[in-house]
């Protein structure tokens, strides 16, 4: 059982890491590269330095890479470097010998920045999904999310990000290249969020009716879920009534809500939105 865990794992590891590779290099190659402008991150480096004299993006990125790992490596750990190393070099294999082959955009330079951010935060957010990165500044995005996990991936990518995009300025000679690059940078930063929280976020019900039990039960039936009933008291009025609470996702917020009001209109509800829900269970019954 341990042994067909370990293959699927790694199948799956892998097939993140194709598809992942595949979405970084068209924003990086076919986007970014192609309307002079640098989205930020040592790819952004390596873009510049591409720019400037024609090195390979892919190699000159895992050459950016090393300082990184050195300081980065204690905090992350072997393991997430041995996969990072594994995505690092698909993405060097399709940045410096697929993509160069493939037609690059050759539309509106805003429409390339809107297109290289939607493929990097789905390439990015894959990487993460999975434990790995296309390491760079990731290593360091990692790192932070590490010792600070309640702050977002995507606006730790976003901070770091600005300073290569302002390098970005001089080099491409254009304010423009500035701009873009913080599109990019945006819209990167929502596809990761997107991608990372959007399939386990969720939301707290917290409902406080004199119709407990009969609520619970519509709810069971129009949603699939059950409700923790509790019996509570208000120290105001002294009153007894039912507090219910329910996990649920985002898209039932809205029959729940309906269905409370249509029993109890008097009741009070407080929906908490959760990044991130835990449990098979919960995972199950939202799919």
């Amino acid at each position: 059982m341990n042994l067909k865990k370990s293959t699927k794992n790694l199948l799956l590891d892998f097939l993140f890491d194709l598809i992942g590779s595949i979405c970084y290099a068209i924003g990086i190659y076919t986007f970014a590269r192609a309307a002079d402008f640098a989205p930020g991150g040592v790819s952004g480096l390596a873009l510049i330095i591409n720019y400037l004299w024609k090195f390979p993006i892919g190699i000159t990125s895992l050459i950016l890479n090393i300082p990184l790992i050195l300081i980065s490596y204690r905090v992350v750990g072997k393991q997430f470097l041995r996969k990072s190393a594994r995505t690092m070099l698909l993405c060097t294999f399709f940045l410096d010998i697929v993509f160069p082959y493939t037609p690059s955009y050759t539309g509106s330079p805003f429409m390339a920045a809107l297109y290289s951010g939607v493929f990097l935060g789905i390439g990015l957010g894959l990487f993460y999904m999975r434990g790995t990165s296309s390491g760079g500044a990731d290593f360091l995005i990692m790192t932070i999310k590490r010792l600070h996990p309640h702050l977002s991936l995507g606006a730790v990518t976003m901070v770091l990000d600005l300073l290569v995009i302002l390098l970005g300025w001089p080099v491409f000679q254009h304010v423009d290249a500035v701009l873009y690059g913080l599109i990019t940078t945006f819209i990167t930063s929502l596809a990761i969020d997107k991608i990372m929280y959007g399939t386990s976020a969720g939301a707290l019900a917290v409902i406080i009716t004199d119709n407990g039990l009969e609520i619970a039960e519509k709810i069971s039936e129009i949603t699939d879920r059950g409700s923790t009933a509790i019996r509570a008291m208000g120290t105001y009025t002294r009153q007894e009534r039912d507090v219910l609470l329910c996990a649920c996702s985002k898209v039932q917020t809205h029959t729940i809500l309906n269905a409370v009001h249509e029993i109890d209109p008097n009741a009070f509800i407080m929906m908490t939105e959760t990044r991130e829900v835990y449990g098979e269970g919960f995972i199950e019954k939202n799919e």
